[in-house]
């Protein structure tokens, strides 16, 4: 059985992501979404509530797929935390050049720490590549529409954190 680990702190969960989660299930027969536990990033949503917007929007994703969708919130380091649940790849979507330069150096270091786990990088498709977490909520924040960047209850959710 092939796992995957898509991590992230998913605040809040974006269709690009959705759009990575579905292409990342093509290439496993298990994904573990790893929700980062990371309070420096000091997230809008609480730990509870990522988990519960990535469970609710990824249900249909493993049902169309048959691929075992698990949510896992971790606050380990990335390469113990693919060691934790058996990953062979970490999934990464990367949406710019710029994106690339952070990963390139993760990977080394990843890799030094476990040279048997893999990363593999998804581009977002075009249609995602603008959609970043933190501007949907200075977006929201500011009066925009998010509706063609994050799923109905994402949306719906946001309008109650920000009005």
């Amino acid at each position: 059985m092939r796992t995957g680990l898509y991590p992230g702190t998913f605040d809040p969960l974006t269709l690009g992501h959705i759009d990575i989660i579905r292409r990342a299930c093509t290439m496993v027969d298990r994904l573990y979404i790893g929700v980062a536990i990371n309070a420096d990033k000091g997230p809008l949503f609480s730990l509870e509530e990522r988990v519960a917007m990535v469970e609710d929007n990824c249900a249909s994703i493993g049902q169309d797929t048959g691929v075992e969708i698990i949510t896992h919130p971790f606050e380990n380091l990335l390469i113990q935390c693919a060691e934790d649940v058996g990953a062979s790849m970490i999934i990464r979507g990367l949406r710019a050049v710029s994106d690339f330069e952070y990963e390139f150096q993760m990977v080394g270091m990843n890799r030094a720490m476990n040279s048997s786990i893999e990363t593999v990088f998804l581009m977002a498709d075009a249609e995602y590549q603008s959609i970043a977490s933190k501007l949907v909520k200075e977006i929201k924040r500011l009066g925009g529409d998010i509706t063609t960047f994050v799923s109905a209850d994402v949306a719906a959710a946001l309008e109650q954190k920000l009005g």
